[in-house]
C-alpha cells in the first residue's frame, strides 16, 4: 500500500545544492506553499489537485512588462558612470549650481538611456517571441469528450497527454501506454544529460493492459509521487487502481518516467503530466540567466572611478588656491560640474554603439553563415578568453557513428576493402546455398586449419548476432507496415537501440551481406546474401553494464541445433576471457590512437549438455534471496573462459567538419580546452585523442574512481607526479575531489593541456565553470549543443550555442549561436580580437577627447583668477562631442590593426590579448599625458597668440581642439576604411557650416583672416607633430608583433 512505501527521499533533498532548492523554493512561495511536497495526481482529472501546481510555461525573459522599465533604470543606474551623471544633470535645477543651459546636460544623458532602452526592449521582445514558439507547441490530450488539442502553456498536473514518435515530451510524465508491440518505447535523452544512448522505458503494466487509451479515463487510479527534485537518474512512486478487486499498486521508478525535453523515438505513447513549469526536472537543472556584464566594461568602470577622483582632485585645488574664501563650499561643486567632462558622458554610448556594430558584422560575415548574436553587451569578451569549455555529443562530433576497421589478427580490412569482406561472405552462401556453414564437431574445428572466408563469415555472423539492437519496419507509402515487417523490406526499416555504436555495427553487416531482418524477445532472424533467412533462437542475454564493459548472448542456430555463446566487449576486461594471443593488446592500442572506439569479439561452442548445465546454476543464482547479482556473475563468469577471439571492430564517432584544425587553432591561441560531457569515459578518452585535444605526445592520466577522502587524496598524489599530462575524471570522483579538496585539485588541474570530464551531470557543468572563474580570474567561453549545456552556457563568461541535431535550446540560451563547431575559430581569432581592440581603443579615445577639453578648462580657469567660468557654453560644449568629432572618433570600430586571413594563420596573435595591453593602466597613463599636452598647448597658444578680444581666444583654442582631435584619429587609424575618411570629411565640413551659426560665441569676421589661420596651424602643428615623430620612432625601433605580418 502506497502509506507503507517510503516517500521522503531524504538523500535526493541533500543532492540539491542550495542554489536550486531557493530557485524551487521561490518557484513554490508563489504557489502558495513554502516547501515542495509529494503528490497525488489523478489519472485524467487535474481539478482533483491537492495542491497548486506551476504553470507549464518556458520562460527566458529577464523583466516583465511591469519590472521592464525599473529594472533597466536600476541596472543603468547602479554604476558609478551612470549614476554620476545623473546627480550631475540633477544639480542643473539648483540656480547656484547652474552654469549653462539645461539641455547641456539632459540631452546627452536622456540619449544615453533611450538607446540602452531601445537595445533591451529589443532583446526582450527576441526573447519572448522564441518563448511563444516553444509555450505554442501542439499536443494531444485526452479528455471524456475525446482527444482535444492543447498548447504546452496550458498542460495541466493530472492531464493525460498523446506524445507522437520524434516528439519533445511537454513536461515530466509517468508512461501510461504505448503502440508498439514489444510493450516499450525508446526516449532520446541528449537534450536533458548530454548521452546519446537511448534509453529504454517501459510503462505502466496494469494502464498497457488496458484495450484502448480512452478506457485511462473509465478507471479510478493515481499516481502517488516524490517531491519535485533535481536529481534526474531517480524516481521514487506508486501507481494504485481502486477500483479493481484487490486494489492493484504498483511501485514506480526512473524506467517508467518520460522527463521533459527528451524525444520519444520509437512509437507513440501517452502519459500522465506529474511535474510542470519550474517544477521540470530539466528547469531545476537549468540555473537561471543572469545578466552578463563584460570584464572590458567593468575596466572602463574602474578607469572612470579614477577620472572621478582626478576631478574631486582639481576641483579642491582650485578652490585652495582660492584660500577657501567665501562660500567655498559652492565654489567646489561649480567646480566639480565645470570639470565634468573629464569624464565623458558619450563614453558609454560610444561603446554601446560598438557594440551593435560588432554584432552586425558578425552576423554579415559569409564565413560563419548562421551566425546569431543574442547578447549584444559582450562581444569585447570573445577576445579575451582563457579556457573554452565544450561539450562533446554533436558539439566536437556529429553524434553519427561510422564503421571504420576490422581486424582478425593477421589481417585488417579498412573502409577501402570492406568489398573483400563481402566476397568472403558472398563466396560462403554460395558455396552451401541451402544450409549455412556450420562445423560439425568441436575436434574438427580445432584440427582443421579453415580458409579466410570462414574466419571472416565468424567474425560478421558474430557481430550480427551480438547486439541489443531491434530491427522496426515503418510505412514509406508505397508499402504499409504489415507488409514491410513480412517481407523484411529494406526500405521500411530502421533500427532501434539504446546505443549508437550497435546500430553502427549491424548497419556494417548488412552492407557486407548478412542483414538484420527480425528479432523479438526470443529470437533473432538474419538473411544472407543469398535472400535465405536464417534462424537463431535467443537462450540467454547478459546485458552490458558499466561495471562489466560487456555484453554477451547465447543463441541457437536453428538450422544446425549447434549452440554459441557470443561476447563483445572492452579490450581491458576481454583480454582476461580469450584464450592466449599475442596480438590483441597492441592493436587494441594502434586502432584507439586512431580514435576509434575497440570492441573485442569472441565466441565459444556449447553442447547441449554444456548449456543445460550453466542455465540450471544461472536460474538457481538469480532466485536466491542474499548476494544475487554477485552469485549470477560468478555463474557467468564460469563461461567466460578459454573463449575463441574473433576479431577487433572500431567505430568512429564522426568528428564536426575541421574540429581538429580548430582545437589547435584555439591551443596555439593559449586558449586551454577542456570537455565536459555525460557520455562514458572510454567513449570520452576516444573522442579527446580523435580531435586531437589530447596530441600525440601527451600522456593521459585516467583519475580512478575515488568515493571517500583517503581515496580522493591519494589519486591527486598520485595525478600531481605527473607532468605535461591530460586528465580524464569522471563525475562522481570529480564531485568527492571538489568536497574535499577543491583548491588543490583545481590547481593541478589548470595546469593541464587539456581536461576531460566524463558522466557529467548539468549543474556540475555549470559548477566547474564557475570554480574556474572563481580560482583562475580568467574568462570561461561555453560550447554546447544540447539542453543539459544550457546551465554551463549561461554560467560561463562567454556562452556559445551550437545549432544542430539536438535542437535549439542551448543555441536560443546563449550569447552567441554558430552553426558548426569551427566558426568559433573566426568567432574569437578575428571578431573576438577586432572587438576588444576597436572598444580599447575607442575608449581610451574617448577619454581623451574628454580630458583635452578639461585640461583647457583648467588652464583658462588658473590663468583668470580661478574663476569658475566656462570656457566654452551652449552648443560649443555638445557639438564638440557630438557633431564635429563623433563620427570620425566612432569610426575607429571600423579598424583592424591585421586582415583577417592574418588573424586566422597566426593565433598567436590572439595570445597577446589575454594579457589585457590594449587597455591597461599603462596604455590610459599614456593617453592622459598626451591629452594634458595637447590641452596645455592648444590653451597657452591661444592665450599667448590671442591680440585684442576674449572671443578670440574662443574661436583659435576651439578650431585648434577640432583639428586636433580630427588629426590624432588619422593617427591612431592602422587600417583605413572608406567611410573613416568620409567621417573626417564630413564633421570638418560641419564645423566650417556651422560657424555662421556660431557667431553668439565665434567672430566670423576673425576667422575669414590670415591671422586666425597662421595661428590655428601653428598651434595644432605643435599639438600634434611630436606625436607623430614618436608613432614614427616607435614603429621604427620596437614595432608591435603584427607589424611584421602587415609588411
Amino acid at each position: 500500500m502506497t502509506d507503507n512505501i517510503p516517500l521522503q527521499p531524504v538523500r535526493q533533498k541533500k543532492r540539491m545544492d542550495s542554489k536550486h532548492r531557493g530557485g524551487c523554493c521561490e518557484c513554490l512561495r508563489c504557489c502558495g506553499r513554502r516547501d515542495p511536497r509529494p503528490r497525488t495526481v489523478w489519472l485524467g482529472h487535474p481539478e482533483k489537485r491537492d495542491q497548486r501546481y506551476p504553470r507549464n510555461v518556458i520562460n527566458n525573459q529577464k523583466y516583465n512588462f511591469f519590472t521592464f522599465l525599473p529594472g533597466v533604470l536600476f541596472n543603468q543606474f547602479k554604476y558609478f558612470f551612470n549614476l554620476y551623471f545623473l546627480l550631475l544633470a540633477c544639480s542643473q535645477f539648483v540656480v547656484e549650481m547652474r552654469l549653462g543651459a539645461l539641455y547641456t546636460y539632459w540631452v546627452p544623458l536622456g540619449f544615453v538611456l533611450a538607446v540602452t532602452v531601445i537595445r533591451e526592449a529589443a532583446e526582450e521582445i527576441r526573447c519572448y517571441m522564441r518563448d511563444k514558439e516553444v509555450n505554442s507547441q501542439i499536443y494531444s490530450k485526452l479528455t471524456a469528450r475525446g482527444t482535444v488539442k492543447v498548447k504546452s502553456s496550458n498542460i495541466q498536473v493530472g492531464d493525460l497527454i498523446i506524445v507522437e514518435k520524434n516528439q519533445r515530451v511537454p513536461a515530466d510524465m509517468i508512461f501510461l501506454r504505448t503502440s508498439e508491440k514489444n510493450g516499450s518505447c525508446f526516449l532520446r535523452t541528449d537534450q536533458l544529460d548530454g548521452e546519446t544512448d537511448w534509453k529504454l522505458r517501459l510503462p505502466v503494466t496494469c494502464t498497457q493492459r488496458l484495450p484502448t487509451a480512452s478506457d485511462l479515463l473509465q478507471i479510478r487510479s493515481y499516481v502517488y509521487a516524490e517531491e519535485p527534485n533535481i536529481d534526474i537518474h531517480n524516481f521514487v512512486g506508486t501507481f494504485t487502481r481502486e477500483d479493481s478487486d484487490p486494489p492493484v499498486n504498483e511501485s514506480l521508478s526512473i524506467e517508467n518516467t518520460l522527463w521533459a525535453s527528451t524525444v520519444i523515438a520509437s512509437g507513440t505513447v501517452v502519459g500522465v503530466v506529474l511535474y510542470t513549469g519550474r517544477e521540470l526536472r530539466s528547469v531545476m537543472n537549468t540555473s537561471n540567466p543572469r545578466s552578463k556584464i563584460g570584464l572590458f566594461d567593468l575596466e572602463v568602470n574602474c578607469l572612470t572611478k579614477i577620472l572621478f577622483g582626478a576631478l574631486v582632485v582639481v576641483s579642491l585645488v582650485m578652490v585652495a588656491l582660492q584660500h577657501f574664501a567665501g562660500r567655498w563650499y559652492l565654489q567646489i561643486i561649480r567646480f566639480l560640474l565645470l570639470f565634468s567632462n573629464i569624464i565623458p558622458i558619450s563614453l558609454r554610448v560610444n561603446l554601446d554603439m560598438g557594440k551593435i556594430v560588432y554584432s552586425w558584422v558578425i552576423r554579415r560575415d559569409s564565413k560563419i553563415p548562421g551566425t546569431v548574436v543574442r547578447s549584444s553587451t559582450i562581444p569585447e569578451q570573445l577576445g579575451r578568453i582563457s579556457y573554452l569549455l565544450t561539450d562533446k555529443t554533436g558539439t566536437l562530433t556529429q553524434n553519427e557513428m561510422v564503421f571504420k576497421r576490422l581486424h582478425l589478427g593477421t589481417v585488417a580490412y579498412g573502409l577501402d576493402s570492406m568489398d573483400e569482406v563481402q566476397s568472403h561472405i558472398f563466396s560462403i552462401y554460395t558455396q552451401q546455398p541451402q544450409e549455412p556453414p556450420a562445423v560439425k564437431g568441436l575436434s574438427l574445428a580445432t584440427k582443421v586449419r579453415r580458409t579466410m572466408s570462414s574466419r571472416v563469415h565468424e567474425a560478421v555472423k558474430a557481430i550480427a548476432l551480438c547486439h541489443n539492437v531491434t530491427p522496426v519496419y515503418e510505412s514509406n507509402g508505397v508499402t504499409d507496415q504489415a507488409e514491410a515487417e513480412r517481407h523484411y523490406e529494406d526500405s521500411c526499416r530502421v533500427y532501434q537501440t539504446s546505443s549508437p555504436d550497435e546500430v553502427a555495427l549491424v548497419q556494417w553487416t548488412e552492407s557486407v551481406g548478412l542483414t538484420l531482418v527480425g528479432r523479438d524477445q526470443s529470437s533473432v532472424q538474419l538473411r544472407s546474401p543469398g535472400g535465405h533467412i536464417l534462424n537463431f533462437t535467443i537462450l540467454q542475454i547478459f546485458p552490458f553494464t558499466y561495471e562489466s564493459k560487456r555484453m554477451g548472448i547465447i543463441v541457437r542456430d536453428e538450422s544446425s541445433g549447434e549452440i554459441t555463446f557470443y561476447m563483445k566487449g572492452a579490450d581491458v576486461v576481454m583480454a582476461g576471457i580469450v584464450q592466449y594471443n599475442d596480438w590483441l593488446e597492441e592493436e587494441c592500442g594502434n586502432m584507439a590512437r586512431e580514435g576509434l572506439r575497440v570492441l573485442v569479439v569472441a565466441k565459444k561452442s556449447l553442447t547441449e549438455e554444456q548449456y543445460q548445465d550453466f542455465e540450471a546454476r544461472y536460474v538457481q543464482a538469480k532466485l536466491s534471496v542474499h548476494d544475487r547479482s554477485l552469485k549470477v556473475a560468478t555463474v557467468i563468469e564460469s563461461l567466460e573462459m578459454e573463449m575463441e577471439l574473433l576479431c577487433l571492430t572500431g567505430v568512429e564517432d564522426q568528428l564536426q567538419t575541421d574540429v581538429r584544425p580548430t582545437l589547435e587553432t584555439l591551443r596555439n591561441a593559449g586558449i586551454k580546452v577542456w570537455m565536459l560531457t555525460g557520455d562514458k569515459l572510454e567513449t570520452a578518452t576516444c573522442t579527446a585523442k580523435n580531435a586531437h585535444l589530447v596530441t600525440r605526445t601527451q600522456d593521459i592520466h585516467i583519475f580512478r574512481l575515488v568515493t571517500n577522502r583517503g581515496e580522493a587524496h591519494l589519486e591527486l598524489n598520485a595525478f600531481r607526479r605527473k607532468h605535461d599530462c591530460a586528465l580524464v575524471i569522471s563525475g562522481d570522483s570529480l564531485e568527492v575531489c571538489l568536497k574535499y579538496y577543491e583548491y588543490e585539485f583545481m590547481e593541478l588541474a589548470c595546469q593541464c593541456p587539456a581536461v576531460v570530464c566524463c558522466r557529467c551531470a548539468p549543474t556540475q557543468k555549470a559548477q566547474i565553470v564557475r570554480l574556474l572563474q572563481e580560482r583562475t580570474g580568467k574568462l570561461t567561453c561555453a560550447v554546447g549543443d544540447g539542453g543539459n549545456d544550457v546551465s554551463m552556457i549561461q554560467e560561463a563568461d562567454c556562452g556559445v550555442g551550437v545549432e544542430g541535431k539536438e535542437g535549439k535550446q542551448a543555441s536560443l540560451a546563449a550569447d552567441f549561436s554558430i552553426t558548426q563547431f569551427k566558426h568559433l575559430g573566426r568567432l574569437l581569432m578575428v571578431h573576438g580580437r577586432n572587438s576588444y581592440k576597436r572598444s580599447a581603443a575607442l575608449s581610451q579615445f574617448v577619454i581623451h577627447r574628454s580630458l583635452c577639453i578639461s585640461t583647457m578648462q583648467a588652464v583658462f580657469s588658473s590663468v583668470f583668477y580661478f574663476a569658475s567660468v566656462p570656457l566654452y557654453q551652449g552648443f560649443l560644449i555638445i557639438g564638440y562631442s557630438t557633431i564635429y568629432t563623433m563620427f570620425p572618433v566612432f569610426s575607429l570600430v571600423l579598424d583592424k590593426d591585421v586582415k583577417s586571413e592574418v588573424a586566422m594563420l597566426y593565433p598567436e596573435l590572439y595570445k597577446d590579448l589575454l594579457k589585457g595591453r590594449p587597455l591597461s593602466y599603462k596604455t590610459f597613463l599614456i593617453w592622459v599625458l598626451i591629452s594634458i599636452y595637447q590641452g596645455s598647448i592648444i590653451m597657452y597658444g591661444a592665450l599667448l597668440l590671442f591680440e585684442s578680444e576674449f572671443v578670440h581666444i574662443v574661436a583659435i583654442s576651439f578650431t585648434s581642439l577640432i583639428l586636433t582631435e580630427l588629426l590624432m584619429v588619422a593617427l591612431t587609424i592602422q587600417t583605413w576604411h572608406w567611410l573613416m575618411i568620409v567621417a573626417e570629411l564630413l564633421s570638418l565640413s560641419c564645423y566650417i557650416a556651422s560657424l555662421v551659426f556660431l557667431h553668439e560665441f565665434i567672430d566670423v569676421y576673425f576667422i575669414a583672416t590670415l591671422s586666425f589661420l597662421w595661428k590655428v596651424t601653428v598651434i595644432t602643428l605643435v599639438s600634434c607633430l611630436p606625436l607623430y615623430v614618436l608613432k614614427y620612432l616607435r614603429r621604427r625601433f620596437s614595432p608591435p608583433s603584427y607589424s611584421k605580418l602587415t609588411s
